[in-house]
């Protein structure tokens, strides 16, 4: 691991660090309703050096980045059951803490695998893992496909919304080419769920289609370098198995998925009367229609598929209530990150230090203050730490499908992921609360600890879907996914942005980075509070009425 220079920019560092003095005094004196003087003391007993100290542990180059179904990844496993067990946590697994998790691992072939663009007698191939990025089979392992394309806009049918992508087209026996998430007219949340990708190879599927070719506008393409995800695309990939060995969350008759380089989707519109900078126009301006495209193409995708485990980590403590006992809130973060990768100037270990060895050390931290109170709320609490979410949400989707520890009733989740303290900290978003009565929670916990909860800065990252609290959402359970919204300054944003680009799901991001413990501290509190609130409140956390998740998923029976 190559040692990297921080960015320093002392101006505006300095005066965060005065805000953030101003609002750790608040912090320590302000008045929080709902929260007895124990409770308040056990959030604000929360270490920053214990913090620091899991996060050196997890992110260490020994852990190998924590890829999912490897060494480091059961080493990582191991620290945290015994972390659990340390703090008189009790089993919640099936194998004492652990829950292991039946995998069906799929690793694409690029030598043997092929991808063509034909018409009017003109073929042009594109290079696989260079070109067009295929995702692995996991029902077969070795297909061709060979059809038309048809362009469908984002692939989005949400009649609700007054949107079709679909509308006037037959798709049957095509393969779609489709912009990546969803019309930015869309409120949200809405637009989070209509982005994720399960959701559109569903619609694509219902409607006939055989495969999904996505494509991207230049402002997606800003935020998600090819070269990183020409990186992942070599990493295998995962999907839990039910008890007759199936993996789960796949569609049978989407035999062909890939994405476009900048490059190749540009060609894909060449001789069907649109380009593509006007199809981007449309597309950011909702407006999108259906369109045969001039091209078929044939593409071979072979997969080498192997069965494999890796677990969930699972801890409890019980609730004080006879009744409310059996049901429990959970307090999530997953533990997996990308593993070791083709290197980047000489680095190849996927440390994965805030994404998510932060969360990952809050998770613990909740728990130890839970552990140290004499009291317990009335609802159980159960510690989540999850494999897989870097492959698709599969651990949190494993758990929240199967029945919880002692059968009890998930009422709730409290997710934990990718916390960044690149700086003095004073401003929270919290994910989805404006669905559930965890909204309220929130505002109080974030009251509590002196954080300033703001709207979500940035919609179109979708994070919504994109983390573990959506595997809960989608069993009718109510969630909240609290993020770090920086100090809300200009230069933080751009200290974001670099983030984002030259940090995120790479191996730069390792514990040669700015974290500011203090604000960690600070936000563990907060995720502390908000979770006994949940679990001590006489109700459960409830969608609100009229909700679109509500309405969409339902209350879990």
């Amino acid at each position: 691991m190559s040692a990297r220079p921080r960015r320093l920019l002392v101006p505006s560092l300095a005066a965060a660090t005065v805000l953030a003095f101003v609002a750790v005094v608040l912090y320590a004196a302000a008045p929080a309703p709902g929260l007895p003087a124990v409770v308040l003391a056990a959030g604000r007993s929360v270490d920053p050096a214990r913090l620091a100290a899991h996060v050196r542990v997890l992110a260490d180059d020994k852990m190998e980045g924590r890829g999912t179904g490897t060494r480091g990844y059961d080493m990582a496993a191991d620290y945290v059951a015994e972390q659990m067990r340390a703090l008189g946590l009790s089993p919640g697994g099936t194998s004492g803490y652990l829950q292991p998790v039946p995998f069906l691992r799929g690793a694409l072939d690029p030598a043997a695998c092929a991808f063509e663009l034909r018409r009017e007698g003109v073929s042009l191939p594109l290079e696989v893992g260079r070109d067009v990025l295929l995702s692995p089979d996991y029902l077969r392992t070795k297909w061709t496909t060979e059809a038309p394309l048809v362009f469908v806009g984002y692939g989005v049918s949400a009649p609700e919304l007054g949107h079709d992508d679909f509308a006037g087209v037959d798709v049957r026996g095509r393969v779609l080419v489709e912009f990546r998430g969803a019309p930015p007219r869309f409120p949200v949340n809405e637009r989070a769920y209509y982005s994720n990708g399960q959701v559109k190879d569903q619609l694509a599927a219902a409607r006939g289609a055989i495969g999904v070719l996505q494509i991207t506008k230049p402002d997606d393409e800003s935020r998600a370098p090819w070269e990183r995800s020409m990186r992942q695309n070599r990493l295998p990939g995962f999907r839990w198995t039910d008890e007759s060995g199936a993996p789960s969350n796949t569609q049978a008759g989407i035999e062909l998925s890939a994405q476009f380089s900048a490059t190749a989707e540009r060609r894909v519109f060449e001789g069907c009367g649109r380009t593509y900078e006007q199809a981007v126009t449309d597309a950011e301006s909702s407006r999108v229609a259906p369109l045969p495209l001039a091209w078929t193409v044939k593409a071979v995708r072979v997969t080498q598929h192997a069965r494999t485990t890796s677990p969930n980590v699972v801890g409890l403590i019980r609730g004080s209530d006879p009744k409310l006992a059996q049901e429990c809130v959970v307090v999530s973060a997953h533990l997996d990150h990308l593993g070791i990768s083709t290197p980047v100037d000489g680095d190849s270990v996927n440390n994965g230090a805030y994404d998510n060895a932060s969360g990952t050390s809050m998770m613990l931290e909740v728990a130890r203050a839970f552990a140290s109170l004499k009291e317990r709320p009335r609802r159980s609490i159960v510690f989540l730490s999850v494999t897989g979410e870097e492959k698709g949400l599969q651990g949190s989707d494993y758990f929240a499908r199967h029945a919880a520890p002692d059968s009890m009733d998930v009422v709730g989740d409290v997710n934990l992921d990718m916390v960044l303290l690149l700086r003095p900290l004073t401003k929270v978003v919290a994910v989805g609360a404006q669905h559930s009565s965890f909204g309220a929670v929130m505002e109080k916990a974030a009251a509590a600890a002196g954080l300033e909860l703001i709207p979500d800065p940035m919609p179109a990252e979708v994070v919504f879907v994109r983390s573990d609290q959506f595997s809960f959402i989608k069993q009718g359970i109510p969630a909240v996914f609290p993020v770090s919204g920086n100090d809300g300054s200009a230069e933080g944003k751009e200290e974001l942005g670099h983030w984002r680009t030259d940090h995120y799901h790479s191996p730069n991001d390792d514990l040669n980075q700015p974290f500011d413990w203090p604000s960690g501290a600070r936000f563990t509190s907060m995720a502390f509070w908000a979770t006994w609130l949940a679990a001590n409140s006489p109700e459960a956390p409830r969608w609100n009425p009229g909700d679109f998740f509500g309405g969409r998923f339902g209350a879990r029976p």
